[in-house]
């Protein structure tokens, strides 16, 4: 009869040993899982708050190809998002004809009285692009996710 309770004994503890160990694995997955879940949530929470639009207008006759010479594409570009956004040349991406632009490639410049890139201010951004055939071309500014397409013609 003790050997009967003796093996009970050591098969519960056995039991105790695995059940713990994996609440542990369970534990630290659920940890993991709860952070990845919160970075996820702050960057859709960014991608959110972020709106921008291309206000220059290439129709009105307004220069934005090659207005000086130098073979420069100057868009402007207004924040209409809830949020400030960074306004340094490699946090906006821009594409023209489908090329990436580095931002060595690239300058910002934050028009009127303030220097940062608040709701409803607007940002010059001159992009280097000498040797553009003559036609329609496009170019695409991405900031925080956001597209948005801006169609030219030289």
């Amino acid at each position: 009869m003790a050997s009967v309770s003796i093996s009970h004994m050591i098969l519960f503890i056995a039991s105790m040993l695995i059940a713990a160990s994996v609440a542990g694995v369970f534990t630290t997955s659920v940890d993991r899982l709860s952070g990845a879940i919160q970075d996820q949530g702050l960057q859709v929470s960014d991608t959110v708050r972020t709106d921008v639009e291309i206000i220059s207008d290439g129709g009105t006759g307004s220069c934005v190809y090659d207005c000086s010479g130098n073979g420069n594409l100057t868009l402007l570009v207004k924040n209409t998002g809830s949020q400030q956004l960074s306004a340094q040349p490699d946090q906006i991406d821009v594409l023209i004809d489908g090329q990436f632009k580095p931002a060595s490639d690239k300058t910002v410049t934050v028009l009127g009285d303030s220097e940062t890139w608040d709701r409803g201010a607007v940002v010059r951004i001159n992009v280097s692009a000498p040797g553009l055939s003559s036609g329609d071309h496009r170019a695409k500014v991405i900031v925080n996710g956001d597209e948005e397409v801006f169609e030219f013609r030289t």
